[in-house]
């Protein structure tokens, strides 16, 4: 496993797709650091870490994206990926936040932001970011954050995590490329937060309203359940879930 471990970056998804330009770098290849001082998250929020406690690393992923309209597929299984090695460390109650935090008991744990490039000749490159809380004890800023160490009450080997979930994605992206989308989807959708839970929501202009998870779409919006018994579909920029 190609592993580039950098002291402090303002992000790694940058410095990849950065080092994408100037040579050629291996499928599969990790960036990681332990103090990314400008990390984004799903529609340009910042994700704030405490430098040396957590995970914070981009992964290289190509070959494995045949269509354009299979982005989202992508998102999917890493968001499923995490969450079965989470699982494998013990973690309660993991579940998926659309489109794809991870929490655990109501608390997020990890962010992901992936990002895709569609070059002349139609490949589709995509660096995938993930954020990890891992060592880190101190959220007092953030109510609705937590940790595996906080959730396990002890300390927890970062490497050793970093290499199990690489390898997991790798696993899972076999089935991405043979297109066995259903058996990644159907976990996702077991996870999925609040799925079928009547829950209040916000939507871009302020309004709130009430509605029901049903799902999400192969195209990644969100599946609502309107209190009028009708079904609508929203994207990540129309709708904040409340909770």
């Amino acid at each position: 496993m190609n592993i580039i471990k950098l002291d402090a970056t303002p992000s790694t998804n940058d410095f990849l797709k950065a080092l994408l330009t100037k040579q050629f770098v291996e499928n599969f290849t990790v960036v990681t650091t332990e103090n990314q001082t400008s990390g984004r998250g799903q529609m340009g929020s910042v994700w704030e870490v405490e430098s040396g406690k957590n995970l914070t690393f981009s992964v290289l992923v190509k070959d494995s994206l045949l269509e354009i309209h299979a982005i989202f597929h992508l998102n999917v299984l890493v968001a499923v990926s995490l969450s079965e090695v989470l699982e494998q460390l013990k973690i309660p109650y993991v579940a998926i936040k659309w489109p794809n935090d991870i929490l655990a008991d109501n608390k997020k744990i990890s962010g992901i932001l992936i990002e895709n490039s569609l070059k002349s000749d139609g490949e589709i490159i995509s660096v995938v970011g993930i954020g990890l809380n891992v060592n880190q004890k101190n959220f007092d800023n953030l109510p609705k954050a937590s940790s595996l160490s906080v959730i396990l009450n002890r300390e927890l080997d970062k490497d050793a995590i970093l290499v199990a979930i690489v390898e997991r994605l790798k696993c899972n992206i076999a089935l991405l490329q043979n297109k066995e989308y259903d058996l990644f989807w159907s976990k996702y959708s077991q996870k999925l937060f609040k799925k079928g839970v009547p829950m209040p929501f916000e939507d871009n202009v302020g309004v709130r309203f009430m509605g029901i998870i049903q799902g999400v779409t192969a195209n990644g919006k969100l599946e609502v359940m309107l209190e009028d018994d009708s079904v609508k579909t929203f994207d990540i920029k129309e709708i904040q879930m409340l909770y």
